[in-house]
């Protein structure tokens, strides 16, 4: 097993955007390690998406033989879906749908939101999307773009969040349920994707797959999804 000190050295090693995202955690401060066995990739990734988490790519084979080396108590494994059959001794925590893109895309309409309109993405967040990864005041979002009806009550929000060198994120949508159905959740999208895409090359998000209205949201901005897997760690008793 090689091991990979920089975002860089991932991304030549696997072009995975799922650990090229995770590779992060490699940047000086962030207590980040990785690793490279055969095709595949693994990236510890402290407080990633609110939780410290190992996160592999590649053939299954290589991706087992590495969480089997790497894994330990409190890191939440994960993988691809198709990689996850091949680790039985890591019971399935639960899965969603990984979706990404390339190239460019031209949008605009929506702005940029200043810490000054942070508690109304707070109130916001609670009342349309309470289950919500990102938060204003918390780490994680770099900044939050909103959409404001007429009088400028704010009705739609996403923030650009968990950026890594090469892959921007998009996390925290919502839009208030009195304002659904209007587009709006397309329009604060497309503007951060063309954003980052512009900024990162690569844009990605993680969507729960039965939300099927967000899937086609994406779909429609040029978003390929894909499975992906949460193990539970390899100190889980119940």
């Amino acid at each position: 097993m090689r091991v990979l000190r920089n975002p860089d050295e991932v991304a030549a090693a696997n072009p995975d955007a799922l650990v090229r995202w995770a590779a992060q955690c490699l940047l000086p401060g962030r207590g980040g390690a990785a690793w490279a066995h055969g095709g595949a990739v693994a990236v510890i990734a402290p407080a990633l998406y609110r939780h410290d988490r190992i996160v592999l790519a590649g053939p299954p084979d290589d991706v087992a033989a590495l969480l089997r080396a790497k894994a330990r108590p409190g890191l939440r494994p994960i993988v691809t879906t198709e990689v996850a059959a091949a680790l039985p001794e890591f019971p399935v925590l639960g899965s969603t749908t990984w979706m990404e893109r390339t190239g460019a895309l031209a949008a605009d309409g929506v702005r940029w939101l200043g810490p000054d309109a942070w508690d109304e993405v707070e109130a916001l967040l609670r009342n349309a999307n309470p289950g919500s990864w990102v938060w204003p005041h918390e780490p994680g979002a770099r900044r939050w773009a909103g959409v404001r009806a007429e009088g400028g009550v704010l009705v739609a929000v996403a923030a650009d969040a968990w950026a890594a060198p090469g892959v921007g994120f998009i996390g925290g949508v919502a839009t208030h349920p009195d304002h659904r159905g209007r587009g709006l959740s397309t329009r604060v999208c497309g503007f951060l994707t063309s954003a980052l895409l512009a900024e990162f090359g690569t844009c990605a998000l993680m969507v729960d797959p039965d939300n099927t209205g967000a899937v086609k949201v994406y779909e429609r901005l040029g978003y390929r999804q894909r499975d992906i897997t949460a193990l539970r760690d390899v100190g889980h008793t119940g």
